[in-house]
């Protein structure tokens, strides 16, 4: 997300959403530009989460703080979402759409290596990283909010991280008939261990060896470094 100018421009905009006292007119005549405001406040709201997760941690974040630091009422926040878990939820999902992309370079080695990169920035170093953690924590002690965590973000997030093996598998590059699933555990799964798990670094060169590792075992070459 493109912060600063959304929420600048959100909080100057927002405290327009109420319409004209004394009119009487109703708000449907400016229907446009309602929704054109009501887009900024979301993504205001959004972008507020967001930042006041990464500095005040998942306890410190709270439906009248998301609604100061957006330039909104509260009530504003409520019409959208009834729990700051919703918030988060929904602001992780567009941030995922935006940053987390499975490039295409019609080569199993090069889009390995690009998605391995991106994922661990993502997940490591990135404020959405943050989130993620933050609900992944959620998860373990609201069954509810697992389940539609899961439903939500996780099936598309397996269907990413095995994307590249898929396409890779309709150019023949790898042998028909290969478990992906199991193979996209196997790729992947430690990038998720140490970001989750240990801490321990996802850089350039870790992602590398794990892709390294892959298309050796499938007989494949690695790119050159770059």
């Amino acid at each position: 997300m493109a912060r600063a100018t959304q929420t600048t421009g959100t909080q100057t905009t927002a405290t327009q959403t109420t319409g004209t006292p004394g009119t009487g007119r109703p708000a449907a005549r400016h229907h446009g530009n309602r929704h054109g405001r009501s887009e900024q406040a979301r993504l205001a709201v959004l972008n507020a989460a967001d930042d006041l997760l990464v500095e005040k941690g998942f306890a410190g974040v709270t439906m009248e703080g998301i609604a100061t630091r957006a330039g909104v009422a509260k009530q504003t926040i409520y019409r959208w979402w009834s729990t700051k878990t919703d918030v988060l939820m929904d602001a992780f999902l567009q941030d995922v759409a935006e940053d987390l992309t499975v490039r295409d370079h019609g080569d199993l080695a090069r889009d390995l290596r690009a998605y391995l990169r991106d994922l661990a920035w993502f997940l490591s170093a990135s404020d959405s990283g943050a989130v993620f953690k933050a609900l992944i924590a959620q998860a373990q002690h609201d069954p509810a909010f697992a389940e539609d965590f899961r439903s939500r973000f996780l099936d598309d997030q397996r269907g990413r991280d095995r994307l590249a093996l898929e396409r890779a598998g309709e150019r023949g590059e790898l042998a028909p008939g290969l478990d992906l699933t199991a193979e996209t555990d196997q790729l992947m799964g430690p990038v998720y261990y140490r970001v989750l798990v240990t801490g321990e670094p996802v850089g350039q060169e870790f992602t590398d060896r794990l892709v390294d590792a892959f298309l050796h075992r499938h007989g494949l070459t690695a790119p050159a470094k770059d």
